[in-house]
């Protein structure tokens, strides 16, 4: 198991198919491969309890939702 992929919790599908999936014990946002085998990236890390990923590719945005403060990341995609 992926230490980085502990207890995932919200999964988003690119328009190219990969996923991108909150780990919520591992405090992180990672993005892998259409099959879910092969992590391609670590896209945020050191967050606490995100549950919920989205992704605007309009304007090459990542939105995180986090349960414990009830509160919305915005990271721009590099």
């Amino acid at each position: 198991m992926d230490p980085e992929l502990i207890q995932p919790f919200g999964v988003y599908v690119t328009p190219a198919g990969q996923l991108i999936v909150c780990a919520s014990k591992s405090n992180t946002v990672i993005q892998v491969n259409r099959e879910g085998n092969t992590k391609l990236a670590t896209i945020a890390s050191q967050l606490i309890r995100q549950v919920s990923v989205c992704c605007n590719t309009n304007i090459q945005q990542i939105i995180v939702g986090l349960i414990e403060n009830n509160k919305l990341i915005v990271m721009e995609l590099q």
